[in-house]
């Protein structure tokens, strides 16, 4: 039995997130059904990070079991071939039979970009949220630095639809970035401002990346305070904070683990 871990990037704008859906296009069974139609087998891939609909990725990591002989490089090649130009593997490698996408992920690192112009570039349109409105930098550079630590986030994340199981789970994680970013690209005299958010962090609950994006931008509107951070930790209440915001200027940048160099054989990089 061969792991395989692959590196991935997508465009998850026409998707229905990661997860496989009956009846939707999914990242997810996407991957299954090229992987089937080339080791003749149902396999299952697991990911780092469990995307959702219209959040892209840069950095996806996944891991599938498998009795097929082809190596590492020679299913990067076949899956690029056959999958969706929108999909691709940037990186594939064979790893111990124990190495888990998901659970042995240590840091992830998101970026929510916010493009600040007047009009938003046909070939960027996808991928950022378009707000040219007045925005107060400062205050959200501010406000971002205070996610930063160990916290309940239960204010910024999506609720499961069970009052009971959201009091039950667990919703403390652990951020160890947390900072609003200016971008003017490479002309700055002409080109305009992209501001955006990084965040790496040990794991995310549902939505709170987007949430808290939501809430730096009513910060930079005025209508919270970086000071009004700590206070919402602690009212548990998602209510109170900013808006859930749209998946498109959301991307999965990277996955951190302890060993990236633990491959047995044909590691290939893009």
């Amino acid at each position: 039995m061969h792991n395989i871990k692959l590196t991935l990037a997508y465009d998850g704008t026409d998707f229905s997130g990661w997860q496989m859906q009956p009846g939707q296009p999914t990242i997810q069974g996407t991957l299954i059904d090229v992987l089937e139609k080339l080791t003749q087998h149902r396999l299952m891939i697991h990911a780092a990070g469990r995307t959702d609909a219209g959040v892209h990725a840069t950095g996806q990591v996944a891991n599938f079991k498998t009795h097929s002989e082809l190596s590492a490089g020679e299913f990067q090649r076949a899956l690029n071939a056959l999958l969706p130009h929108s999909i691709r593997v940037a990186a594939a490698e064979e790893v111990g039979p124990d190495f888990h996408a998901r659970w042995d992920a240590l840091a992830k690192t998101y970026r929510y970009r916010i493009f600040r112009g007047r009009v938003v570039p046909p070939f960027l349109w996808r991928y950022v949220q378009h707000d040219p409105y007045p925005l107060d930098y400062a205050a959200m550079a501010e406000a971002a630095r205070r996610f930063e630590g160990e916290h309940d986030f239960a204010s910024f994340a999506a609720s499961t639809g069970s009052e009971k199981d959201d009091r039950e789970r667990t919703m403390t994680r652990l951020i160890y970035r947390s900072e609003v970013l200016r971008d003017a690209g490479e002309e700055s005299a002409t080109s305009a401002e992209e501001w955006i958010y990084v965040v790496r962090g040990k794991s995310f609950l549902r939505y709170m990346v987007r949430k808290i994006m939501g809430t730096l931008v009513d910060v930079g509107r005025g209508k919270l305070r970086p000071e009004d951070i700590p206070k919402l930790f602690e009212m548990r209440d998602r209510s109170k904070s900013g808006p859930t915001m749209p998946p498109r200027g959301l991307c999965l940048a990277a996955v951190e683990y302890a060993d990236p160099a633990n491959s047995l054989r044909n590691k290939v990089l893009s």
